[in-house]
């Protein structure tokens, strides 16, 4: 029964991720992402539902989301894509791993979109991508990140890496945490079965530069680390 109702799940996700695609495409020809964001929110959350994921969101009093954020949370699933847009309640783009960019459908996508491809294995194209990101943070549009790197591979949330709190630091940012829990449980790493559930997402209070702005990098990690696990409480 799981196997068959997982396969009906990823038959109708691919036809709905078909028509995402479609639609966001074409938009974005026409209008600039934050005026396509409200749309492509709504597409996210029903490519969840019609593959068996509800989202339940917490925490929207904590922050202002008419201001810009370098926004941390934790990597469960590969379905973080469409939570976090389902959740977010305002436009941020992403980084992302350079190879996603190669990705079929959703390179295309996530390069119209405006995410910033960043490279684990080219040291200094790295160093480039936290100067672009910088640059986008001053500029006024929130940035997501997820510091860990990979998806869990246990359901529990990993080391974090050093590069997203330089960037904070370059930037001088004001850090919006969140944690999702879930998403392990309704898809781990590397298997295909679905098993129906709802994924809750809880924001966490900013963290002001000020507050953080002569802490060492690891400090900051760990800081928001653990705010990110007691969120996930």
């Amino acid at each position: 029964m799981k196997t068959l109702r997982s396969a009906l799940f990823w038959s109708a996700g691919g036809i709905h991720f078909f028509l995402f695609f479609l639609i966001i495409s074409i938009g974005l020809v026409f209008f600039n992402p934050r005026t396509l964001y409200p749309t492509l929110r709504f597409l996210a959350r029903m490519q969840l539902l019609v593959m068996g994921l509800r989202v339940k969101a917490d925490g929207y009093d904590q922050f202002d989301s008419r201001r810009s954020y370098l926004i941390m949370g934790n990597h469960e699933s590969l379905f973080d894509l469409f939570v976090i847009p389902a959740a977010l309640p305002m436009h941020a783009v992403g980084i992302e791993a350079a190879y996603h960019f190669s990705i079929p459908l959703w390179g295309y996508m996530a390069k119209r979109w405006g995410n910033i491809p960043i490279s684990r294995s080219n040291l200094g194209q790295a160093i480039k991508t936290l100067d672009e990101a910088a640059r986008v943070l001053k500029s006024g549009t929130s940035i997501v990140m997820l510091p860990e790197g990979h998806r869990t591979l246990t359901g529990h949330i990993g080391p974090f890496k050093k590069g997203p709190f330089h960037l904070a630091v370059a930037a001088r940012a004001d850090i919006l945490p969140f944690a999702m829990s879930g998403l392990y449980k309704y898809r781990s790493k590397g298997g295909w079965q679905l098993t129906p559930v709802t994924a809750r997402v809880v924001f966490g209070a900013p963290i002001p530069y000020d507050t953080y702005k002569n802490n060492e990098i690891s400090d900051i990690q760990q800081k928001v680390r653990q705010k990110i696990i007691d969120l996930k409480k």
